[in-house]
């Protein structure tokens, strides 16, 4: 069944430098995008945090960004401000165009996102008569496979790593050269050793994007980890959260030493 994302933005790339352009402003490798699969791509500030998340596509010889709604105003601005001369057009198509989920379905014409989703980018006149389904569904498989959303609550909050997109360099390349906070990730990834990561927990206690995760055994009164995505699915809870690696296996509670309790979920 199809899942409408109504709650995410969509930019067009054209012109010959589109490709460089991107290629320079995004952290991943831009020329190893394949045309028929998403690639995760953060859109990084100077000290290397994330602004924005991106789905980057192939449409030809132009490119699609897709991400969080409620960051356009402020990344469309941004990223007009560094075309300069370059031959590049930046188009805001998210009302001309309809972002469809699909779950573990082979469907022509589809970006694969990941092995259980993927997306269709469909004419918004062509969706009026689509039955969609109850997009909890689509946000729950988007925790189960670990894909984290970037928000207007958590924009500069976090640098790539704590998201697990430096895992097979799924968001990360560290061989494509400068781009915004390259420089911080890169010291990171070949020195240091990401002190927070990305877990799936579940809850009996709603939740929001943007909470704090504390845990019990720390000695330091600071949040441990920060809520990124969250779902309510039947009578449970369920979110993506960061949380320092140093404790994952601890007693989390949310907000406070005294509130609800996360269980960690673990996958085979």
């Amino acid at each position: 069944m199809p899942y409408q994302l109504t709650n995410r933005a969509l930019f067009k790339l054209s012109g010959t430098d589109a490709e460089n352009f991107l290629q320079a402003q995004l952290s991943n490798d831009i020329t190893k995008l394949d045309d028929n699969r998403v690639q995760l791509s953060a859109y990084c500030q100077h000290q290397g945090k994330i602004l924005a998340l991106f789905w980057v596509m192939r449409d030809g010889d132009d490119f699609l960004l897709s991400f969080s709604l409620d960051l356009l105003e402020v990344i469309l601005p941004r990223l007009k401000m560094f075309v300069l001369m370059s031959d590049v057009v930046i188009e805001d198509i998210t009302n001309a165009f309809t972002q469809v989920g699909h779950i573990d379905a082979a469907i022509d014409n589809t970006y694969l996102i990941n092995q259980r989703l993927s997306v269709e980018i469909v004419v918004s006149d062509n969706t009026t008569n689509l039955d969609y389904s109850n997009q909890e569904e689509w946000s729950k498989t988007c925790i189960e496979t670990a894909l984290a959303e970037v928000t207007h609550a958590t924009s500069e909050k976090f640098v790539p790593q704590m998201l697990n997109l430096d895992i097979d360099e799924i968001g990360v390349n560290f061989t494509k050269g400068c781009y915004p906070g390259q420089e911080v990730v890169a010291r990171l990834h070949y020195l240091g050793k990401a002190k927070r990561r990305l877990f799936e927990f579940k809850s009996s206690e709603p939740l929001s994007v943007g909470d704090s995760l504390y845990c019990e055994s720390s000695k330091s009164a600071k949040a441990s980890g920060i809520v990124v995505s969250h779902i309510k699915y039947e009578a449970e809870f369920y979110s993506l959260a960061t949380l320092e690696v140093a404790h994952k296996d601890d007693l989390i509670t949310l907000n406070g030493v005294d509130g609800a309790t996360l269980t960690r979920i673990e996958h085979e």
